[in-house]
């Protein structure tokens, strides 16, 4: 852009600009518009392309470049893996984790190595709490993924037999709870609240016939008590990928429609949004206010955290 220092570290300052790593910059407003997941990547791709000697990329660096997605803030620094006896020292955009290559499944990506798609959902539920680890080994399973699933069971545990890095009982916990019908993470994530407060264990993703022949797929469904449970997120209603050329205002009386409707072949029927998951008693209420019984009391703010 042939600008002086100083007017850059102001652009910056203002929000005109954003440093991606040291020597490497992107207009603020293309940059917000990228998802979580995509600026992530974008850090992987600026450190593998400035580096001088091939790298083992692993942990969230290796799930952005794989599109296992997460919940919460991504690393500032790009996570690679290096021998056990090199230290674990990190600087600037790299954060180097001295874990050590025995058994690790990798892949060639760009002149380096990733860890595969198995290590990589192990890597991240080793070391984060137990949703995270589901929501990790939920993302690499899916089966609904455009390409299909990244890895199966029986290959993680393949992966799993041959670590013996600390949290691999943790890792094992969360691989147990997984499966490869979550479609998204907030759907995995209530997942993991809908057993913690003591309700029945749903099926996901059942299909229901509507008015002239239409199919509806329901996120939860407890077929003991007939009842249809549904995550509402924002993203059908401002993602222009989901939108698909139609105005929010269509989606949301789409929505609306297609929720009558089922709401028509089902006894109840339960609706949340992400407050309620970052408030788990609002989930319990919203459930248990629908018929939906739990063993159980209702949890109190924090305590499922």
């Amino acid at each position: 852009m042939g600008l002086a220092e100083r007017r850059l570290h102001a652009l910056i300052e203002g929000g005109g600009v954003h440093r991606i790593v040291a020597g490497s910059f992107a207009l603020g407003d293309e940059w917000r518009r990228l998802t979580p997941i995509q600026q992530h990547f974008v850090r992987v791709l600026e450190v593998a392309d400035r580096s001088r000697k091939p790298q083992v990329f692993m942990g969230a660096a290796a799930a952005a470049v794989l599109g296992i997605d997460r919940i919460g803030a991504w690393p500032h620094r790009v996570e690679v893996r290096i021998a056990r006896t090199s230290g674990g020292r990190s600087s600037g955009a790299v954060a180097r984790r001295a874990l050590g290559f025995d058994g690790v499944d990798l892949l060639e990506w760009r002149g380096h190595l990733v860890t595969s798609p198995a290590q990589t959902a192990i890597d991240v539920a080793a070391e984060a709490h137990f949703t995270a680890g589901v929501i990790a080994f939920d993302q690499a399973l899916w089966r609904r993924r455009d390409g299909g699933a990244l890895t199966t069971i029986s290959e993680i545990e393949r992966v799993l037999a041959a670590q013996s890095r600390r949290g691999i009982g943790r890792a094992a916990a969360a691989l147990d709870f997984s499966t490869e019908l979550s479609d998204s993470v907030r759907e995995s994530e209530a997942r993991v609240l809908i057993d913690r407060m003591g309700f029945p264990t749903p099926e996901l993703q059942r299909e229901f016939r509507l008015t002239g022949g239409r199919v509806a797929r329901a996120d939860f469904y407890f077929p003991d008590f007939d009842h249809i449970g549904e995550f509402d997120g924002t993203g059908k209603y401002l993602d222009p990928a989901l939108l698909r050329a139609r105005t929010p205002q269509q989606v949301l009386l789409e929505e609306k429609d297609r929720e009558d409707e089922l709401r028509r072949v089902v006894q109840a029927f339960s609706r949340w949004r992400t407050a309620a998951h970052r408030d788990p008693g609002m989930l319990y209420d919203i459930l248990s206010a629908a018929g939906l019984p739990s063993r159980l009391p209702r949890p109190r703010r924090g305590a499922l955290r």
